[in-house]
């Protein structure tokens, strides 16, 4: 087992706190200290709360999700001997009502673009090694978001 940590920091500032007026935005810090400015969805911002740039926590959701499956691809890829140059994924996530009736990230769409030196994989042992990153992944084992895998071999 390991342990994982992440400090969310957000302070009110000079602002008063009023649902209208108070900020949005904080900061998320990591080992190591990265630090990766945050905030609520723009669409859950009232126009007269200060919402600056960073990334919302919905995004972050289906970019934990993208991540997982990719170092788990590129581990798969990498036994089976393949050479990959580049992973490109244009991941979506779509926020809708669960069976419980509460809004919940329902579904969230990988859509990985791989690129290959050397012999790519058939199409058939590409989409297997996705198949195994799948069963893997750490993180989708984690919810109960449906994840749809569309994986796509890049033309040369």
């Amino acid at each position: 087992m390991s342990e994982h940590r992440a400090m969310i920091d957000w302070r009110r500032g000079d602002a008063a706190f009023t649902y209208e007026t108070y900020s949005r935005s904080h900061t998320l810090r990591f080992e190591g200290g990265i630090e990766v400015a945050a905030r609520a969805a723009p669409a859950a911002i009232p126009p007269t709360a200060a919402g600056g740039p960073g990334v919302d926590p919905e995004q972050a959701f289906v970019a934990s999700l993208s991540s997982c499956h990719m170092l788990w691809f590129l581990h798969f890829a990498c036994r089976a001997g393949h050479v990959v140059e580049r992973y490109l994924d244009e991941a979506s996530g779509m926020l809708g009502k669960a069976t419980s009736g509460r809004m919940a990230m329902t579904r969230v769409a990988l859509n990985p673009v791989v690129s290959f030196s050397g012999e790519a994989p058939s199409p058939e042992a590409h989409a297997a090694l996705h198949e195994k990153a799948h069963e893997r992944r750490y993180i989708a084992n984690s919810v109960t978001t449906e994840v749809v895998l569309q994986p796509r071999i890049a033309s040369s």
